[in-house]
């Protein structure tokens, strides 16, 4: 999805790894991670669509069409 994968030697807490993988059901540490990653990056990124949400000040007013 996101290019070549690379191997990388972390030092990670294993109460946070056996915690994840109690709560998930996953017990391969590279998917642990990898889905942690994806987690942190969707996170983060709804938050700052969110930050950036109402801050334009002269925005036109969308017109709705009515049903029924």
């Amino acid at each position: 999805m996101w290019g070549r994968n690379r191997r990388t030697t972390l030092n990670i807490d294993d109460g946070l790894v056996e915690r994840a993988s109690r709560l998930t059901g996953i017990k391969e540490k590279t998917a642990l991670v990898r889905l942690g990653l994806e987690a942190l990056i969707a996170r983060e990124s709804a938050r700052r669509l969110a930050r950036m949400g109402g801050t334009r000040k002269r925005l036109e007013e969308i017109p709705r069409r009515r049903m029924g």
